[in-house]
């Protein structure tokens, strides 16, 4: 008993430093939210709680636009759903052949992940950039003059414009993962269909897809929530604007946090991410259980 007891005081004790910095960076930062999106405080004065006015002023108010900012965010979600991953799965289907160069592709299509998103944000600025921009030189180069457009600076494509750099940088995180999956499917799973006659595209859509649905899961939650969360790259290339026409909830949530001192605002929208979060996690997690029921 005694031997048990203290291997059960051991465990304690080698979990306890792990154990407090959870609480101290999850936990903790999440129940403080959760508080003062219940108050009314601008960070210098001491709060005042005014219940559920905080998440009412956020949906109904016109000022704050959090409906456009959320909509732009399930937007992302959807374009990394219909678009980043099925790219990714496609490279990482050609990847998984065992092509020439394997791993100098995947190290090239990995690569934009380990770069710093301000960096990234800055290499797009300058692709953008209308004078002197890549995008709008190759356009001119092209005949193409009518074509050109300052991208991140006309509402009506900023935010398109937008995407298309938070889209590339992750489809080599997904690309790696699926190919990870890919390469953990049985050869006899394989063979066993090429002896029936399955040809490439049969293979990976019958066996290869299917085998990786676990990993795939896996994908989707974390592009959809990542999509929700999304805020540096965003922050870099246009910082909401032109006119609130790229904001997301993220951004949004610091401009009422450092510019506004909206506090108790603010974190109601982090409240709000975490549950929104929680809930497409929960959503995801049930629709790939229906499938495999199925």
């Amino acid at each position: 008993m005694k031997k048990t007891l203290g291997y059960r005081v051991n465990i304690f004790l080698f979990l306890l430093p792990a154990l407090f910095l959870f609480v101290a960076v999850l936990i903790a930062p999440i129940v403080m939210s959760a508080f003062y999106s219940f108050h009314d405080w601008n960070g210098l004065k001491e709060p005042v709680y005014i219940g559920f006015k905080n998440y009412v002023e956020l949906f109904t108010s016109g000022s704050i636009n959090f409906g456009r900012a959320l909509k732009n965010a399930l937007l992302l979600a959807l374009f990394s759903t219909v678009i980043q991953l099925p790219f990714a799965l496609w490279l990482a289907l050609k990847l998984a052949k065992g092509i020439r160069g394997e791993r100098v592709f995947l190290s090239v299509y990995f690569m934009p992940v380990l770069i710093s998103t301000v960096v990234i944000g800055q290499l797009w600025l300058k692709i953008y950039n209308p004078d002197y921009g890549v995008l709008n030189v190759a356009l001119r180069a092209l005949g193409l003059e009518s074509w050109t457009r300052i991208w991140l600076g006309d509402k009506s494509i900023a935010l398109g414009a937008a995407f298309v750099p938070v889209l590339w940088q992750y489809v080599g995180y997904h690309m790696l993962l699926m190919y990870a999956g890919i390469k953990s499917v049985p050869p006899e799973l394989r063979e066993a269909g090429m002896l029936d006659g399955c040809s490439d595209a049969q293979l990976n859509w019958y066996i290869v897809i299917p085998y990786i649905k676990p990993i795939m899961r896996i994908s989707v939650i974390f592009a959809v929530t990542g999509s929700l969360k999304s805020f540096d790259l965003i922050y870099v290339l246009t910082n909401g604007g032109p006119v609130h026409a790229t904001e997301v909830p993220s951004t949004l949530m610091i401009n009422l946090l450092f510019l506004r001192n909206r506090y108790g605002m603010g974190s109601t929208i982090a409240v709000m991410l975490i549950i929104l979060c929680f809930v497409f996690a929960l959503l995801i997690n049930m629709v790939f259980r229906k499938e495999k029921v199925v």
